[in-house]
C-alpha cells in the first residue's frame, strides 16, 4: 500500500509512523518488535504530519496535554462512537469500558468496547491507553509493546491504576 504522506519519528515509547492526507492524520503506529507498517516506504511530509510531529514532540517532553491536529477515522458507526468518547478525555483523565459503554448507549457491551478502542486507528492523539477495567486494573494494549506501551503512557500522564 502507498501511502499518500508519511513521516516517522522517535519517542520515548520507540518509533512512532503517521500517516495523513491533505487535510488530517489518519494512523499513528507504535513500532512493535522494531517494525512498522510502511518501514520500506520513504517518508514524504506535508503541513498536517510538521503540526503532528511538533505536537507529538511536545507531548512527549511534557509541555502538550492536548492534541489539536486534525484527525480522520474510518471504522463502523459502533467503533466511530466509541472514538468520538475518548477524544473526550482529557490529559491525565482515566475511564473504564463499562463507562464507555454507558456513554454510547450500550451499557454492558464492555467487551464490544474493547475491540473498538483496540481498533482505534489513532492512538495516542485519541488516548485509548486511558481506558482501564472498572476497578481500575490494567488491561490490554494494542499499541507498540502493548501493556509496558500503556504503563508509560500511564505514568507519563500521571493516571494512576491498581495493581
Amino acid at each position: 500500500m502507498t501511502t499518500e504522506y508519511l513521516i516517522r519519528l522517535d519517542s520515548p515509547i520507540g518509533r512512532l509512523e503517521v500517516v495523513a492526507d491533505d487535510s488530517a492524520v489518519l494512523a499513528l503506529t507504535i513500532e512493535r518488535d522494531g517494525v512498522l507498517p510502511h518501514d520500506g516506504e520513504p517518508e514524504r511530509t506535508n503541513p498536517v504530519l510538521e503540526r503532528a510531529r511538533t505536537e507529538l514532540d511536545e507531548y512527549f517532553a511534557g509541555t502538550r496535554t492536548g492534541f489539536d491536529v486534525p484527525v480522520r477515522w474510518h471504522g463502523t458507526p459502533f467503533q466511530e462512537s466509541v472514538w468520538r468518547e475518548l477524544s473526550r478525555l482529557g490529559w491525565g483523565e482515566a475511564t473504564s469500558y463499562g463507562s464507555l459503554a454507558a456513554a454510547v448507549g450500550r451499557p454492558g457491551a464492555a467487551r464490544a468496547i474493547g475491540g473498538a478502542v483496540g481498533a482505534n486507528p489513532v492512538p495516542i492523539l485519541v488516548g485509548c491507553h486511558r481506558v482501564l477495567a472498572s476497578d481500575g486494573r490494567l488491561t490490554g494494549y494494542s499499541g507498540g509493546e502493548g501493556i509496558p506501551t500503556k504503563l508509560w503512557l500511564l505514568g507519563h500522564e500521571r493516571i494512576g491504576f491498581a495493581a
